[in-house]
């Protein structure tokens, strides 16, 4: 404590002060960093979604084979990136009411019903969630099409669609590469392409890579391993 005058007192409070600004620059306990990298590439007759499999707590690497590409219907997928635990329970609903729907209406339900759901669910709670989903897939009113809806429940319909932190690095390259009416063949190599090379260069996405082949004809899995990524984690010099 410093006396400035008469009656007057100074208290220093730089050891809180440091405390404090430890706590604001710290990682709160268990928090779900939201790096990822996700997208969607539609192809002549169909759409391949691909992901990486990182799922991170603070620094940590929580599961290194993560599944972020979930089925909600027959031939419609969703991309999950942001916070784990609010993009699993999206899924769920979204899965739960469509899977009602098509019983009651007896017909398949359209991509753009099912990221519409999505929208209304993530616009209607976007102060408590932390959700950015990619919602593709193949229906036989539109065939294959792709919506990104954002963290704040805007949906939009793109050519093609990238979402998570290692989205950045690969703007350009998809931007380059992309062609309308490629083959399912191309487009799902590109897709990988495109992930291995923001895996390297983004430290919040990594693991292994899935991609999904969706189209009229059903839905083809695929796994990639680490070890055998279209692009290594560093130049060989």
């Amino acid at each position: 404590m410093e006396v400035l005058g008469h009656n007057q007192y100074q208290y220093s409070n730089d050891g809180d002060h440091q405390q404090q600004q430890q706590h604001d620059t710290k990682n709160r306990d268990g928090e779900i960093m939201t790096g990822t990298t996700i997208m969607a590439l539609p192809f002549e007759g169909g759409v391949v979604v691909c992901a990486d499999s990182r799922t991170s707590t603070g620094t940590y690497v929580a599961n290194r084979v993560s599944d972020k590409l979930v089925q909600i219907s027959d031939r419609i997928y969703c991309c999950r990136s942001g916070s784990a635990a609010d993009t699993q329970a999206l899924t769920d609903y979204v899965h739960y009411f469509l899977s009602q729907w098509s019983l009651t209406t007896g017909r398949q339900p359209t991509v753009k019903t099912a990221a519409h759901l999505m929208k209304r669910l993530i616009y209607q709670n976007k102060d408590n969630l932390q959700a950015g989903v990619i919602v593709a897939g193949w229906d036989e009113v539109h065939g294959g099409s792709v919506y990104t809806v954002t963290l704040g429940g805007s949906c939009l319909q793109l050519p093609f669609a990238t979402g998570g932190s290692g989205s950045v690095f690969i703007a350009g390259l998809l931007d380059a590469e992309f062609q309308r009416g490629m083959s399912a063949e191309a487009a799902r190599a590109l897709a990988k392409k495109a992930c291995s090379h923001a895996m390297c260069r983004d430290g919040s996405s990594g693991g292994v890579i899935r991609t999904v082949v969706i189209s009229g004809e059903g839905v083809d899995r695929d796994y990639t391993p680490g070890n055998a990524l279209p692009f290594g984690p560093a130049a060989v010099w």
